[in-house]
Order: structure tokens, then sequence, then C-alpha cells
């Protein structure tokens, strides 16, 4: 009976050994696995780090660019109102010196006249020598 006795805890000490190395590679795999996901979840918590500071830049961005947007609509809304404005007193201006001149050339106060020569040019000019004596007459 102590043979059987022992050939029994032979054989349930090898199957133990076996089941030890199978449990013991599970874990050293498991073990593997952990590590390989932890450092994955790092490069990925890295990542998330990463794109959430370039999304918050292209946030910043974008609120500064709606800013110059709004900024240069207001400016231009203001520039068209401006410009209808002189528009209309360019148009106001054309009617009233259409009128003017309308008017203007009915009148004749302003058109030119012929001026009649003076008398003092009816012959032509002899000089005073005569009078004088001359050069030497100084």
């Amino acid at each position: 009976e102590e043979a059987e006795h022992k050939g029994w805890c032979d054989t349930e000490l090898s199957t133990n050994e076996q089941t030890r190395k199978e449990k013991t590679e599970a874990v050293e795999t498991l073990h593997a696995e952990i590590d390989q996901l932890e450092a994955s979840i790092a490069k990925l918590t890295e990542d998330i780090a990463e794109l959430s500071q370039a999304v918050a830049e292209l946030d910043a961005a974008m609120a500064e660019a709606t800013k110059l947007r709004q900024d240069e609509k207001a400016k231009n809304t203001q520039t068209i109102a401006d410009s209808q404005e002189a528009q209309t007193a360019v148009a106001q201006a054309l009617t009233v010196l259409k009128e003017f001149y309308a008017k203007a050339g009915d009148a004749i106060a302003l058109l030119q006249q012929q001026p009649e020569s003076p008398e003092i040019f009816d012959s032509p000019y002899k000089g005073m020598q005569s009078e004088n004596g001359g050069v030497i007459g100084m």
C-alpha cells in the first residue's frame, strides 16, 4: 500500500508541477500583457493631452478669426453705408450743379465781351525825344 501511495504522490507531484509551470507561464504572459497595455495607456494618455492642447489652440485661433471677421464685417457695413451716403450726396450735388448751370446759361452777366481799344492807341507811338534834346539833353 505504501508503494501505491508513493505512486499516487509522485503522480500528484508531477501533475502539480506541470500545473504550476502552466500557471506560472500564464501569469508571466498576463504580466507582459499588463505591461504592454500600461505602456499603451500611457502613450494614449500622452496623445490625448497633445490633442487636447491642439484642440484648445485651434479653438483660440478660431475665436480670434471669428472676432477679426466680425470686426471686418462691421467696418465693411460702415463703409457700405458711407458709400451709399456719398452716392446720394454726389447725386444731389450733380442736380444742384445742373440746375445752376441751366440757369447760368440764360444769364449774360458772365459773357466775355471784346473790350474796345482806348483812344490813346489811335496813332503809333513816336516818343518824346525832340522835347528833351535826346540823350545829350540829359
